[in-house]
């Protein structure tokens, strides 16, 4: 296999599955002449049971050739691959051709709502929190499709309350005793609230932290327990990008959230 992947991943996993299906002919073929000699043997017919012994020798010599053929002719340097650009272009060209919306982000992929990393060193993409070693990409993009027509399972309420204990701390800590009066609060100081006890940063991502503000943007809920309204407030941030958090909408437009505040009524 040259390494300049001009061979696809899907290519060779579909070469590999039909020389894999030949090969279970031939399995089939030596199962089914195993089973004739074992008739012979049993009903003692002397005349046919040294015909059909190599008859099944055949068979078996067939289908060893047959699985060296196949275990020959995979030769994918798969590391490799699956570390290369090539490997995520090749996983967007399925998107495209199957009609699911995945759309890359920095170093990761996004499938609403699931954002997809993927792991070479594990031969393995992480879904969410979840590792799949499904990594054929008309698979992967067919499983990414049924996780997205499934019915999100995201807390909007749990979440805007969490947001709303980190922006009480962060506005308190200031002297500020002006919680619900709209004022903003940076959206990354929130984060780094959120993931402040070690490890949690990398347990709970920015790139989830924006994915789940853009599912609670989306939800609709909009009011905490105490009912005060959560708002996402611009800023010059989000312009230049500077202090932005990035995510990308279901219909992969770049969206970017900077501020958070709450008010009253």
């Amino acid at each position: 296999m040259e390494n300049n992947y001009q061979a696809s991943l899907e290519k060779a996993l579909a070469k590999t599955e039909a020389d894999a299906d030949a090969t279970l002919k031939a399995a089939d073929s030596t199962v089914k002449s195993l089973k004739r000699l074992r008739a012979n043997a049993q009903a003692g017919s002397l005349r046919d049971l040294k015909k059909t012994m190599e008859s099944a020798e055949m068979a078996i010599a067939a289908l060893k050739q047959q699985f060296m053929n196949m275990k020959e002719s995979w030769d994918f340097d798969c590391e490799n691959y699956v570390a290369s650009h090539a490997y995520v272009d090749e996983i967007l060209e399925m998107s495209r051709s199957l009609g699911v919306g995945i759309f890359q982000q920095d170093e990761r992929l996004y499938c609403y709502p699931s954002l997809i990393r993927i792991l070479p060193n594990d031969l393995a993409v992480q879904i969410d929190k979840k590792k799949e070693r499904t990594l054929r990409p008309s698979a992967l993009v067919t499983h990414l499709k049924t996780l997205q027509d499934r019915p999100v399972r995201f807390k909007a309420d749990a979440f805007l309350e969490s947001l709303f204990s980190a922006y009480e701390i962060l506005m308190r800590s200031r002297g500020k005793d002006q919680v619900g009066k709209g004022i903003v609060v940076r959206l990354l100081e929130v984060y780094s609230l959120l993931t402040l006890l070690p490890g949690q940063s990398r347990d709970y991502s920015i790139q989830e932290f924006g994915r789940d503000l853009y599912l609670l943007d989306q939800s609709g809920v909009a009011r905490t327990k105490g009912g005060l309204r959560v708002s996402f407030p611009a800023s010059t941030g989000t312009r230049s990008m500077r202090g932005a958090i990035r995510v990308i909408t279901r219909e992969g437009q770049e969206k970017r959230y900077y501020g958070i505040s709450f008010i009253e009524g």
